[in-house]
């Protein structure tokens, strides 16, 4: 399919392309300087296994092709599915498999992989000896197994298997079989909805009760997606072993989890059942959770959910009932789960949001009360019978909480081990580390009565990531290690060998690609390679790239990363073109605004929507600028939303301007997604910047009218907050030239393609320079080499003849 533009007639002189309105333009490619950094090898993606001793190295191609994007595709109750291979048409596949010791210098070439590998759904045995995953071909999905002492492959299944709704892999606890989501025999045919004749209209019904949902993208619309839906969602359970082997284990279902107890003796199954709804997705549809044996009886059901159309009003709302069911991962067969003690509505005053409760097999007696938490429950790390840490959070005030608890002594109250904002990088105390026990699942890493704790070290002085050991009985810590290095990053992965002092890290600089290191703390040795990957963007390692700090006209501190060509010369400063690059972020405080986790050492990777290009075609880049927009106390940070944008953008630069470095009367702006929305916003509100890109984004906020973004508000609470934010309803105050780009099949809440659609045709009305282009197949993401292309060579003609080239025709 050929690339649709819509060309606003005035776009003139300089650039043919802009001359006229066109509708048909073949896919276009970059400058050389822009093509080179693209078109390049993509070093693997690593995964090592518990133990530190093996390490698989996953390789794929840095994008899909546009042929692969135009395969069918059904979107279905927020699914996005190809019909013929029953897996997601948005799947990422790798296309090769190495493995290695961490202790030997090359990979090696696992054998027996299929011809044309599509490889997905990696899932590792109880053990780890073997890693069962998914192949995808032209008819099907298929699941293989590798051996990772012997490195080889190979097929268990034909390409019957159902990846629809997920992962279609479970081991059994002995390691020896696998429960996979199996095609049923004869599975009804789909319904083509474009072909067929209606039988009557679609009704949609409102009961009186509030239901103010987002506004999701790929629901259900009629009884005819219903049907295949249910098509699709519908699978049977069989068990397979490991020569290929298999029985029914279940018959057929909505299957959308399934869950071994650590045991390996239960599993969890939970089921989707209708009625199906038209205005949420599928995970809030009616649902089943019930525990079978390992023969396939049920032993007991555990919970069911009605459908879920009418959750009170609120980020912190949820469902009344049990939720977050899982199993206690350091007991044989133990459910935990949380319930609301406020009815799921965040607006009553409680003095306990949730309460955590546990039930052990075989599920048929009373259930006992391990805690409850001051917000609301996110999550539980096991670790023994005495020790376990709990953690919540509230997003009105970005409160979250960790409480260590007894689990073994459930009437006392959890003890707080950290309070804080959880915006407040500078205070975070790293996370735990866990380790896998005799189960095979991951439980807290702990030396007695000490866990350990690994954190990214961010600072006022940089980012100095660390270990600390922390007494969980009188909370002490003791530091154990502390990155020291200022020109280069390194990032803790895991600790290996507490006794021998041996941590797996990550360490790069902003031109040396991310490598693996044993780095021995007892020992006064360099860090051991593990690997060795080499950088594939050599052609901008010599750029210069520095964070800088400069404030806001209120005193609030931001920063940036700033770039400039390779060869700048300082000591004669050329007044170049600045491409601005930002993202909004919503804080409650003006201490955590102003925090810095930008790191220069960090490896300069340009990515298919990053701004550093334009580094080698001439720009100074400002990338990932600070654009905090505060509400402190009982104000909330849309409020004075526009003001603080404008503020973020002079204060950015004028810093940059103050370097010496730009010609202020050349400067772009550019954003993604929610910085689409900021780029539009900017030029019809200021007179900062001599063009715009926005790609993605939404426009008018009345299209979204029960909330967006961090607006907890409907638009019939706050009119002048949507209407006020929305540069849809100032399209005739916007003069500045702006390049507008969307996915034609864009999945993302809120940012519907016509959002950029109506807003240009605004846009044009009122005799703005614009351009929109609509890539075909794409999401809100950009997946196909084709299209990623296309949309560098689109910003490049636009910041070559607005910006760079301003005044100079």
């Amino acid at each position: 399919m050929k690339l649709k533009l819509f060309l606003f007639s005035c776009l003139c002189t300089g650039f043919g392309i802009f001359a006229t309105a066109q509708e048909h333009l073949t896919y276009q490619k970059p400058p050389k300087e822009i093509l080179e950094l693209v078109d390049i090898q993509r070093p693997p993606s690593v995964i090592t296994d518990n133990k530190k001793e093996n390490m698989l190295l996953l390789y794929r191609n840095s994008y899909k092709t546009i042929a692969e994007l135009a395969e069918d595709e059904l979107r279905l109750a927020g699914l996005r599915i190809n019909p013929k291979t029953n897996i997601s048409s948005r799947a990422v596949f790798i296309n090769n498999i190495k493995f290695k010791k961490l202790t030997e210098p090359e990979p090696k070439q696992v054998t027996g992989l299929p011809e044309n590998p599509r490889l997905s759904y990696f899932t590792s045995s109880p053990d780890e000896k073997k890693i069962a995953f998914t192949n995808t071909t032209n008819t099907g999905v298929e699941i293989w197994v590798l051996d990772m002492e012997k490195g080889a492959a190979k097929k268990l299944t034909n390409a019957t298997v159902n990846a629809n709704m997920g992962n279609p892999i479970s081991w059994f606890g002995d390691g020896k079989s696998l429960l996979v989501r199996m095609l049923p025999e004869n599975r009804p045919d789909l319904i083509d909805t474009e072909a067929s004749v209606p039988a009557g209209p679609t009704v949609t019904v409102s009961s009186g009760i509030l239901a103010q949902n987002r506004t999701y993208q790929d629901l259900l619309k009629n009884k005819e997606d219903e049907q295949n839906f249910e098509t699709l969602a519908t699978s049977e359970l069989y068990k397979v072993d490991l020569n290929g082997n298999k029985s029914l284990w279940k018959e057929k279902a909505m299957y959308r989890s399934e869950s071994f107890s650590p045991d390996g003796k239960y599993i969890m199954v939970t089921t989707i059942h209708r009625p199906f709804s038209y205005i949420v997705p599928l995970y809030r549809f009616p649902s089943s959770t019930d525990v079978y044996d390992l023969d396939g009886n049920l032993v007991q059901n555990i919970e069911k959910t009605p459908l879920l159309e009418d959750l009170p009003k609120g980020f912190m709302a949820t469902k009344k009932g049990k939720r977050k069911i899982s199993w206690r991962s350091d007991q044989p067969a133990t459910l935990v789960w949380a319930e609301a003690l406020d009815g799921g509505d965040p607006e009553k005053e409680v003095q306990f949001r949730d309460e955590i409760f546990s039930l052990d097999a075989p599920f048929d007696g009373k259930p006992v009360s391990l805690a409850k938490t001051i917000n609301r429950f996110s999550g539980i790390t096991w670790g023994n019978d005495r020790i376990a840490i709990l953690r919540d959070g509230w997003w009105n005030n970005r409160n979250t909480k960790t409480y260590i608890f007894n689990p073994s002594r459930p009437g006392k109250e959890a003890r707080i081990l950290f309070d804080r904002n959880y915006q407040d990088r500078y205070s975070d105390p790293g996370d735990f580390e866990t380790e896998k026990n005799k189960y095979g699942k991951h439980v807290l890493k702990l030396d007695g009565n000490n866990a350990y704790l690994i954190g990214d070290g961010y600072s006022d002085k940089g980012q100095f990531p660390f270990i600390d050991k922390i007494n969980l009985v009188n909370s002490k810590k003791e530091r154990l290690y502390q990155s020291r290095l200022t020109d280069k990053l390194e990032s803790i992965r895991s600790l290996i060998d507490t006794q021998k002092g041996e941590v797996l890290v990550r360490i790069e600089s902003k031109n040396e690609y991310p490598n693996y290191y044993i780095r021995n703390l007892r020992k006064r040795i360099a860090p051991i390679p593990v690997t060795r990957f080499e950088n594939p963007f050599k052609s901008i390692e010599n750029v210069h790239k520095e964070v800088i700090t400069y404030k806001r006209d209120d005193g609030l501190e931001l920063s940036g990363t700033l770039y400039l060509p390779a060869g700048y010369d300082m000591d004669n400063k050329e007044k170049l073109p600045l491409f601005l690059w930002a993202y909004p972020r919503e804080y409650k405080d003006k201490n955590s605004a102003a925090q810095t986790t930008s790191n220069p050492n960090e490896f300069t990777y340009p990515y298919y929507g990053s701004p550093v290009y334009w580094v080698t075609r001439g720009f100074v880049v400002l990338d990932d600028a600070a654009f905090p927009i505060i509400g402190e106390g009982e104000k909330e940070p849309n409020d004075t939303f526009r003001e603080q944008l404008v503020a973020n953008a002079r204060a950015a630069i004028d810093a940059v301007d103050e370097l010496g470095y730009i010609d202020r009367e050349r400067v772009a702006v550019g954003g993604h997604s929610y910085g689409a929305f900021m780029t539009a916003n900017l030029l019809t509100h200021s007179d900062l910047f001599a063009a715009g890109i926005a790609r993605s984004g939404a426009y008018n906020r009345t299209l979204t009218p029960f909330g967006f973004q961090s607006e907890e508000r409907n638009y019939w609470e706050a009119p002048e907050i949507y209407n006020g934010m929305s540069p849809f309803m100032h399209a005739d105050k916007m003069k500045t030239p702006l390049l507008l780009i969307h996915g034609e099949a864009d999945n993302n809440s809120g940012t519907y393609p016509m959002q950029s659609e109506r807003y240009f045709n605004a846009l044009k009305g009122f005799g703005a320079p614009a351009r929109l282009v609509m890539l075909p197949r794409e999401s809100h993401g950009y997946a196909a080499i084709e299209s990623i292309l296309h949309i560098l060579w689109e910003q490049d003609q636009w910041l070559e003849k607005y910006v760079k080239n301003k005044g100079r025709e």
